[in-house]
């Protein structure tokens, strides 16, 4: 016998907004699946206007209602039951972000919770990590988004710390990144790695699933340092235009996709990490498995 259950997460990023429907498959004696039924991404940079001019413009106030009720429509087919919509840096340091929260509700129906940082990584980490975090490795997870960049250590199978730092691939196309915050991400990594062997990163992200679907790699198996750098390269090499025709990519992936790399491979160089595991897994994925047990 079982039951299904039908939740649901929204995801407005610095970059795109995701809306994730997932099947909860629940048996007795087993412990639940959690099966992806349907995600749809909307490509609405929130962050070049949050980042550049300080507020989120009228233009994109309009996408963002569009897109909301288009969930909001998807989510009734789909007859979800339960659903969390949380906003990350962008509409974070939007000045008008709450103003924009307000029009949502109103317009669109749509409940959005603003969450700083460290909840972001904290929702992340409780995703589908435990499959590949064994109690005998050191990992660093390394969470790639348009406004901010999340750090999570895990040593023998728990988190010892994490930390969010304010670089992502909208802010370092806009040039909106310091050398002193590069510096503070090769310190902290450096500090909380330096004692340890043997590290590998995971990471998550959009930019890093496209690098990974590119080495056409089963999903269990690592991309290398040597790999990333190669494609950081062959990456930098191409004109914005090829990037799209001759690799496919969408037009607001092959951008960001650069900067992403970037950061992927100094988080690998500054902790001694060989390899990088790439499970699909980002914060709409933790945002159900958060609700499912209670903690949001």
């Amino acid at each position: 016998m079982i039951n299904i259950k039908k939740y649901a997460a929204i995801d407005i990023g610095s970059n795109a907004m995701r809306l994730l429907v997932t099947n909860i498959v629940e048996q007795v004696n087993f412990a639940p699946q959690f099966n992806k039924s349907s995600l749809v991404r909307v490509p609405i940079r929130l962050g070049q206007d949050a980042f550049t001019v300080g507020e989120i413009t009228a233009e994109n106030i309009d996408r963002m209602v569009d897109a909301m009720k288009a969930f909001k429509l998807l989510m009734k087919v789909h007859k979800v039951e339960q659903y969390r919509a949380c906003a990350t840096s962008a509409l974070r340091e939007a000045y008008n972000g709450k103003e924009v929260i307000e029009i949502i509700k109103k317009r669109a129906d749509i409940v959005i919770d603003i969450i700083d940082g460290k909840k972001e990584a904290a929702i992340i980490a409780a995703s589908d990590l435990t499959r590949f975090i064994n109690s005998d490795k050191t990992f660093l997870y390394v969470d790639v988004g348009g406004g901010s960049t999340e750090f999570s250590l895990f040593v023998e199978g728990k988190i010892r710390t994490s930390k969010s730092f304010k670089i992502g691939t909208v802010r370092l196309l806009n040039n909106m990144v310091s050398e002193i915050v590069w510096d503070e991400i090769e310190k902290w990594i450096k500090n909380n790695t330096e004692s340890l062997d043997n590290i590998t990163l995971i990471g998550s992200g959009g930019n890093i699933n496209k690098l990974f679907k590119l080495s056409e790699k089963h999903q269990d198996k690592p991309l290398s340092y040597m790999y990333i750098q190669a494609q950081y390269q062959k990456l930098s090499n191409m004109s914005y235009e090829q990037r799209i025709a001759d690799l496919g990519l969408n037009p607001d992936r092959a951008d960001v996709i650069i900067p992403a790399t970037q950061i992927y491979l100094n988080a690998m160089k500054w902790s001694g990490a060989r390899n990088i595991y790439v499970p699909k897994i980002g914060l709409s994925d933790g945002i159900v498995k958060a609700m499912y047990y209670g903690k949001i």
